[in-house]
């Protein structure tokens, strides 16, 4: 593909996406020239939208595989037919292929998400395919990749738990992008176009939640806070609850009890505390509504 054909293409998968422009344009000059990626980044940063995205502008297929300790490499490379090995013994035409050799044979993108929650000896099945762009499958022979045969992995930094120490073999077949949170003003617009909310309460709605969301990111409490999508699920429920109760608006009494109460559906299950912290995330929740909406206003009264 040529710089021009990939700047045409950056400026149309952009138009799918809200203040991502650096970071698709880092993933797909590695991608054009032929590289496998890991994007290293919290859930909810635009990661699986980019490449859902980039994927459809190509015109290829892209094969999703979660990442943990179930997925081994009969699962990722394939495996033959019980009943038909019973039949007819071993052979390429009972062979079912798994989702790295049908990403490999289509040229497809192969999107392993929570990458380092995979076993390691699965891990290495791929650096064959990364390497070489072939891997050998016994009684079947040697798998050759199309050209557009991508392998793009996916991990939070942000969460540890269960999680496999990648060996320096895979970390050297991969390029990396770090990717964090956007900034305020793209996840409104994120907020927005997910929610579909109209009128002044609604845009009122969308400031507030996002507002409440990043600071989940920042309380003392908090390891790692909710993502983009909490704010677009508080929008969403805090709506049905304004109608449910009648508040047509933000400055109606009601209004602020009804975001609270938006906030602990929505968030109370997306944000993880800290294992030192001796309090809830009902807790948490109400420190951070309590300061968006009594202690900011009251700060930024005159006099």
């Amino acid at each position: 593909m040529t710089t021009s054909a990939i700047a045409d293409a950056r400026e149309r998968i952009a138009s799918h996406l809200i203040g991502r422009e650096h970071e698709l344009e880092l993933t797909l000059a590695a991608v054009a020239a032929g590289r496998d990626i890991v994007l290293e980044g919290p859930p909810g940063t635009s990661k699986t939208t980019m490449l859902k995205a980039i994927a459809e502008e190509w015109g290829i297929p892209l094969m999703f595989v979660e990442g943990n300790a179930d997925l081994t490499p009969a699962k990722l490379v394939g495996h033959h037919n019980p009943a038909r090995v019973l039949r007819e013994d071993y052979s390429a035409d009972n062979f079912v292929a798994g989702p790295l050799v049908e990403a490999m044979q289509q040229g497809g993108f192969l999107y392993i998400e929570e990458f380092n929650r995979a076993p390691e000896d699965t891990l290495n099945t791929l650096l064959a395919a990364m390497a070489d762009r072939s891997i050998a499958v016994p009684r079947v022979g040697i798998i050759q990749a199309q050209p557009t045969f991508r392998v793009i992995a996916s991990m939070n930094p942000y969460d540890s738990v269960g999680t496999t120490r990648l060996s320096t073999s895979v970390h050297d077949r991969l390029n990396r992008l770090a990717i964090g949170y956007q900034d305020e003003e793209a996840e409104r617009g994120i907020v927005a176009l997910r929610s579909q909310v109209s009128g002044d309460l609604g845009q009122q709605l969308i400031a507030d939640a996002a507002a409440v969301t990043r600071a989940t990111r920042r309380h003392p409490d908090v390891r790692q806070g909710s993502s983009v999508r909490g704010a677009i699920d508080c929008v969403l429920v805090a709506e049905q609850l304004a109608g449910l109760r009648g508040v047509l608006s933000h400055e109606d009494q009601g209004y602020q009890p009804l975001v609270y109460d938006a906030m602990v559906v929505a968030l109370s299950g997306r944000i993880h505390l800290d294992e030192a912290a001796e309090t809830t995330p009902e807790r948490v929740l109400r420190e951070i509504w309590e300061d968006h909406f009594i202690l900011e206003p009251a700060a930024a009264a005159p006099g």
